[in-house]
């Protein structure tokens, strides 16, 4: 949700949902769903850890740009939080190509770089729901962990922009001071 600053000591706030890592956290949270959905058996404790992992990842991003607001230090935590679910799931994907017995791709892989192009361009879950489909267990689940990968090194570019500014600019606290003493034209 966008806030504005009105020249007090909350800054203006950009709408988390235009965040590209968080627009790769919803789509991995609908390809979660419909992968374990296909794939994984009913009664499969995996489907639930899976799920509740994607979950996290996308909802601690809300949470936390959100409390940003007021406490940077809550954002990170959050953010960071986001993070780590996504760490959870990568293994899961990562489990499920070994039980399989399928390859995880890297940059020697003739798929590769085509996939990591296309996930590095497309950020809308219509960019990918058209090939859940089409997909086998071994191109859906590289296609997860590259999406993965490019949501978390997003975040921890972000995590880092917020170190920054906080120390260029500080905290709510020196902000409130600051602003307070404005208005009384100190």
């Amino acid at each position: 949700m966008a806030k504005l600053n009105d020249g007090g000591f909350l800054d203006a706030k950009g709408d988390y949902r235009d965040l590209i890592f968080y627009k790769k956290t919803k789509i991995l949270f609908d390809m979660t769903y419909w992968y374990k959905e296909r794939y994984l058996e009913r009664g499969d404790r995996t489907q639930d850890q899976m799920q509740q992992a994607a979950r996290s990842g996308k909802q601690n991003i809300a949470e936390g740009t959100e409390d940003g607001l007021t406490s940077i230090e809550m954002q990170l935590k959050l953010v960071n939080v986001a993070r780590s679910s996504l760490i959870e799931l990568r293994e899961d994907y990562e489990d499920q190509l070994m039980i399989h017995r399928l390859e995880q791709w890297n940059n020697t892989h003739p798929r590769y770089s085509a996939m990591v192009n296309y996930c590095y361009r497309h950020h809308e879950l219509a960019d990918y729901k058209k090939y859940y489909e089409k997909w086998s267990i071994e191109e859906f689940c590289n296609v997860a962990l590259t999406l993965i990968h490019q949501a978390d090194r997003g975040m921890w570019n972000w995590i880092r922009k917020k170190e920054k500014e906080f120390l260029e600019e500080g905290g709510i606290r020196e902000k409130m001071s600051a602003a307070r003493k404005n208005q009384r034209g100190y």
